[in-house]
C-alpha cells in the first residue's frame, strides 16, 4: 500500500509539473492584442507595459538594444495603416504599419514571439520616411480576408512559393519558376514598383529591348527580363511569421549588390548591359506576400540601406551569409 501511495503521489507531482510547464496558447485575437499592447507601450515610452520576459531579446534595425531605447524613446503615435501576419502555430505575430516618430511619418515592421504569456523576442525594423508612410496609408493592402479552407496552402508550401521570388531574383536568368498571378503587384517604400503607367506622351518601356529594369512592367515581365542583375545575393532569408488562413508570409533578409564587375553582364537574349550601384550596397528588407492558389498576388516591402554584409542580429554568421530559406518562427 505504501508503495502504491508513493507512486500515486509521484505521478500527481509530475502531472502538476507538466501542467505548469504547458505554454499559454494565444489565438489570433490574443496575438494581435500583444502587438497592440507593445505599440501602445512604445507610444507611452514605457517598456514595463509591454510584457517582456526577463530573458527577452530585442533588436532594432539589426542592432541589439535594451528597451526602452531606440524607437522606444521617440515613437509618438500609431498611424492609419496596419496589417498583421498572425502565426498561431508558432505563437508569433508580425505587424506592418505606419507610425509617427516625433510626429513625423515612418514605417514599422515588427515581429513578436510570445512564450508563457510573455514577450520572449521582439524584432523591429523602422524606415524613417514620411513619404513611405503616406504612400502605404494611401495604397497599402490590408489582407484581412480569409482563404477558403479547401484552398489553403500549408505553411511549408507558402514559404516555398515566397522563396521562389527571392531565388528567381538572385538567379536573374529569366528562366526561373516565377509563381506570379497575372495581376501581381508590388509596393516598395510606399510606391508602386510594378505596373506603373508610362508618363503622359511617352511609350511604355519594352522589356524585350530595354537595357534598364522598369517599374512599368508586371511582376512576371520584370523577372523574365533578366535585368535584375543589380541584386547579386539575397541572404539570411528568415521567414518569421506565416498565416495560412489568410495566405500571408512575412520575411526578413538582406539584398546585396556586389558592384564592380557584377555590373557588367549579358541578358538571356544576348543584350549587353552595364548598370546598377557603383559601390557595394546592402538593403535590409522587411517583405510581405499575399498568396492564393499557389500564386503571389501582392507584395509589400520596406527597405533601408545598411552597412554592406550586415547581419540581422538573430543569425549565426554562416546563416547570415546563406541564401537558403529558414522558418525561424518554429
Amino acid at each position: 500500500m505504501r508503495t502504491l501511495l508513493v507512486t500515486l503521489l509521484s505521478a500527481t507531482a509530475l502531472f502538476g509539473q507538466a501542467k505548469a510547464r504547458t505554454p499559454v496558447i494565444c489565438d489570433r485575437a490574443c496575438l494581435e492584442g500583444w502587438a497592440e499592447r507593445y505599440l501602445d507601450a512604445m507610444v507611452a515610452h514605457d517598456a514595463s507595459k509591454a510584457g517582456f520576459a526577463k530573458d527577452s531579446k530585442f533588436t532594432e534595425n539589426g542592432q541589439r538594444l535594451i528597451p526602452p531605447d531606440g524607437l522606444w524613446n521617440t515613437m509618438t503615435a500609431k498611424g492609419a495603416y496596419r496589417l498583421f501576419v498572425t502565426d498561431v502555430e508558432t505563437q508569433s505575430v508580425g505587424f506592418f504599419g505606419s507610425i509617427k516618430e516625433m510626429n513625423a511619418g515612418a514605417m514599422l515592421g515588427l515581429r513578436l514571439k510570445i512564450r508563457n504569456n510573455q514577450i520572449a523576442e521582439a524584432e523591429q525594423f523602422i524606415q524613417r520616411s514620411p513619404s513611405s508612410a503616406a504612400g502605404f496609408e494611401k495604397i497599402g493592402y490590408t489582407w484581412a480576408e480569409s482563404i477558403p479552407v479547401a484552398e489553403r496552402a500549408s505553411r511549408e508550401e507558402l514559404i516555398a512559393t515566397a522563396n521562389k521570388y527571392f531565388t528567381g531574383m538572385a538567379s536573374n536568368d529569366g528562366k526561373g519558376d516565377y509563381p506570379f498571378a497575372d495581376n501581381c503587384n508590388r509596393i516598395e517604400n510606399g510606391g508602386n514598383t510594378t505596373n506603373v503607367p508610362p508618363p503622359t506622351g511617352q511609350q511604355r518601356v519594352d522589356p524585350k529591348t530595354s537595357t534598364n529594369y522598369s517599374a512599368q512592367w508586371s511582376c512576371m515581365e520584370q523577372f523574365k527580363s533578366g535585368l535584375l542583375h543589380f541584386v547579386t545575393r539575397i541572404r539570411d532569408r528568415r521567414y518569421v511569421a506565416v498565416d495560412p488562413e489568410r495566405g500571408l508570409v512575412m520575411v526578413l533578409g538582406f539584398f546585396d549588390h556586389s558592384a564592380g564587375d557584377t555590373r557588367n553582364f549579358e541578358t538571356p537574349d544576348g543584350r549587353k548591359v552595364s548598370a546598377g550601384p557603383q559601390q557595394p550596397w546592402t538593403w535590409e528588407i522587411f517583405e510581405l506576400f499575399r498568396m492564393e492558389k499557389g500564386k503571389i498576388y501582392q507584395i509589400q516591402a520596406t527597405m533601408e540601406r545598411s552597412p554592406y554584409g550586415m547581419n540581422s542580429g538573430w543569425s549565426a554568421w554562416e546563416d547570415g551569409m546563406s541564401q537558403r530559406a529558414r522558418d525561424v518562427a518554429k
